[in-house]
């Protein structure tokens, strides 16, 4: 057998088995006080329109800011996104449903900074790239059929 000299069991083949097919588990890409508490959350409060803190049964906490966004994205908008995300949270966001786009950080100090910069990114006609809320009593993006 030829795959015997490079560790091939016959009788386990997925045993040691390395893979590039499909993409990695999105359980890799949480923020560390996610994965640490996962499954783990006592309860979340709504601080402000938009703004969400999760509290897990240890204590952690992590702050979501949530803003809204479009569903067709030009390359440059992401590109800003991200560089948000890395700047403020880590590197981490999430995309909800709705197309909505919530930035995750792990201490309260970080929210306040980090919805000056939201604010202070506009459009050149002047409205928000980023507008906070979304939550609660508050509009959402509306998504729809074709």
């Amino acid at each position: 057998m030829a795959f015997i000299s490079t560790g091939y069991n016959p009788k386990k083949p997925m045993e040691n088995r390395i893979s590039d097919l499909g993409p990695k588990s999105y359980e890799d890409f949480y923020p560390p006080v996610i994965a640490k508490n996962k499954g783990k959350w006592s309860h979340h409060e709504i601080l402000e329109p938009g703004i969400l803190v999760h509290v897990a049964d240890s204590g952690d906490e992590i702050y979501t800011i949530r803003v809204g966004g479009c569903r067709l994205m030009s390359t440059t908008h992401i590109n800003e996104i991200c560089e948000i995300a890395d700047k403020h949270c880590d590197g981490h966001l999430r995309f909800t449903t709705r197309n909505n786009i919530e930035f995750m950080v792990d201490s309260k100090a970080k929210v306040e900074p980090l919805k000056n910069d939201l604010a202070s990114r506009k459009f050149p006609g002047g409205s928000f790239k980023f507008p906070i809320g979304g939550t609660g009593a508050g509009v959402t993006n509306i998504v729809h059929t074709q």
